[in-house]
């Protein structure tokens, strides 16, 4: 059976410094010393991945797809345990391979390794995929976590020193988790520049894990067979894996929980009513594994209404009409019923949340309460000036309607959840227009898409994010000017709502430099509270990550750290 863990609360302190363990530790119930498997492993992704690679992606969904095959140097388990994935060792202080002075980390390969063409992986593919990433003509998703290199050394085949521009307390962010990916140089040599979403490796990824792709239909099905050159190819149970997209997250859960017509299904945002329902037909269980996520609001600080000479919305030269003032964002915040979506529409699955650093503990801010009040909402808009003069309903200002496009992707719950939002919105005279974009398009990536969450072509969006490492410096970088999503870098920065405040990069940066745990965990703490007293983002739920698992499936996992997929080398099926 899968490893139980009905609710897996990450609230674990971490050193960075830590005693880390090997990947061969974890494995249990594993086939070790058998053939491999005859069976299908049937998963579910209703938010269907459209490409294989992840550092051209912000869509969990595309994560999960391309980490069957693109492996990390290392990652992080549910415990906060660093695990060597292509690594023969984690570096340590203790093992020499944690410079003392902050200021590198020595990596050593696992020897012998392959990539699923047979071709030999070195230390080059990794001074490659550093190279790739950090070229700022390939707009890179992925390139705000390498920033703090200098440069990357193969001192040999299978040693790697990775040189940081200042001492470095997050040393461990680059190569490392589902954002660590490493890509074949034999295979992208030839697009490290403006062309790389033209590579074919982006949809036929070549990779060094367990399962290579034999078939993908971008939004519909990626389909996998044993990687014949995997270092552990004999171990590994399935003789093929299908991921199957589209539907919706209601029927991708009644497919695993009450058909078993599927083994897993990923991300069901479901109504909790619906999903006891489901799992009363006794073919599986659904986990909810709380780590950092939360849903958010998030506001656009520029106008999407105004186009510059190019014909271009949402840039920095037109600042949105409303939405940089504080008191409108407050009132939005004080006009959000936080409690009553984490109790109707996520159950055990999510509880009400003011924090938008969440986890690890160290980390996490005691301003975590929210509040609720209408009637002060109400208050805040008169004393700013917006009223209702025309008598529509809504209020507005010098000739400016206080109304707002609100979007996000199509799920059950995202849409009740928008209606909540709007009921209340819209009693404090705030108009409200609901628009709803198909996950695949929403998170595409896709730099000429109007309807992606890095174009923002709306005032107000939500979706789900969160630290994917237990050090938030490049969650938190997000929020940062440098980050700003603007057509002059192809929309590639991650700061989507273009919110900008020197005070906060101010403390990135020192926080980015502190090699003292205590006062660096100060430093986030007071970024995010920044954040929160400004609501500059408005958190909503602490949002587990709830997916269904068939009873026959063994060795499922699940890490806060990576994708649920990061161990699928582990998994069975029984009789």
């Amino acid at each position: 059976m899968f490893r139980r863990r009905s609710l897996i609360l990450s609230m674990f302190s971490l050193s960075l410094l830590c005693g880390c363990g090997d990947r061969d530790a974890l494995r249990s119930g594993s086939t070790s010393g058998t053939a491999i498997g005859t069976d299908t492993l049937k998963l579910l992704s209703w938010q269907a991945p459209t490409i294989l690679n992840p550092h051209l992606t912000v869509g969990f969904k595309d994560w999960e797809a391309s980490r069957i095959t693109l492996e990390p140097l290392a990652t992080f388990d549910a415990t906060g345990q660093m695990v060597a994935v292509l690594a023969a060792e984690v570096p340590t202080l203790e093992n020499g391979g944690v410079a003392s002075d902050g200021l590198s980390v020595t990596w050593t390969l696992k020897p012998n390794l392959k990539w699923s063409d047979g071709q030999p992986f070195s230390a080059k593919d990794v001074v490659f995929t550093y190279e790739l990433i950090a070229n700022p003509e390939t707009g890179t998703t992925n390139a705000g976590v390498y920033e703090t290199v200098d440069r990357v050394e193969a001192i040999d085949d299978t040693t790697i020193k990775v040189y940081f521009k200042a001492p470095n307390p997050a040393w461990s962010l680059p190569f490392v988790g589902a954002a660590g990916s490493i890509l074949p140089e034999h295979i992208f040599a030839d697009y490290n520049g403006a062309n790389l979403r033209e590579a074919a490796g982006n949809l036929m990824p070549i990779g060094t894990g367990p399962y290579r792709v034999v078939e993908f239909k971008p939004g519909d099905v990626v389909v996998y067979e044993p990687n014949p050159h995997y270092r552990e190819a004999e171990t590994l149970a399935f003789s093929r894996i299908e991921i199957k997209g589209g539907g919706d997250a209601t029927s991708a859960a009644r497919a695993v929980l009450q058909t078993g017509d599927a083994d897993l299904a990923d991300n069901l945002q479901v109504e909790p009513q619906v999903l006891a329902q489901l799992e009363a037909g006794g073919k599986g269980q659904v986990v909810a594994s709380f780590g950092p996520l939360s849903e958010r609001l998030e506001f656009n600080y520029t106008d999407p209404n105004q186009v510059n000479g190019e014909g271009i919305a949402s840039t920095l030269e037109f600042p949105h009409p409303f939405l940089t003032e504080v008191p409108v964002r407050e009132a939005i915040s004080l006009a959000v019923d936080r409690e009553t979506i984490a109790t109707q529409l996520y159950g055990k699955a999510g509880a009400g949340t003011g924090l938008v650093l969440l986890d690890p503990a160290q980390y996490r801010s005691p301003k975590a309460e929210f509040t609720f009040d209408p009637d002060q909402a109400i208050a805040l808009l008169e004393a700013a000036g917006w009223k209702d003069s025309n008598g529509d309903g809504t209020r507005d200002k010098d000739g400016a309607e206080l109304k707002l496009v609100f979007q996000t992707s199509v799920t059950p719950v995202r849409q009740k959840t928008q209606e909540i939002i709007k009921q209340t919105l819209t009693a404090i005279g705030v108009g409200v227009e609901l628009r709803n974009i198909d996950a695949s398009v929403l998170f595409s990536g896709d730099p000429s898409n109007l309807d992606t969450i890095q174009r923002f072509s709306a005032d107000m969006q939500m979706y789900t994010t969160g630290n994917s490492n237990p050090d938030p410096a490049i969650y938190m970088k997000i929020f940062t000017c440098g980050e700003v999503s603007e057509p002059e870098t192809g929309w590639s920065g991650q700061n989507f709502s273009r919110f900008c405040d020197p005070a906060y990069d101010a403390l990135w940066t020192a926080a980015s430099r502190e090699l003292d745990p205590t006062k660096r965990s100060a430093l986030f703490i007071q970024m995010n509270d920044l954040l929160v007293d400004q609501f500059a983002v408005i958190p909503l739920v602490h949002r587990a990550d709830a997916f269904g698992v068939s009873d026959r499936l063994q060795g499922v996992d699940p890490t806060p750290w990576d994708r649920l997929t990061w161990n699928i080398a582990e998994w069975s099926k029984s009789e």
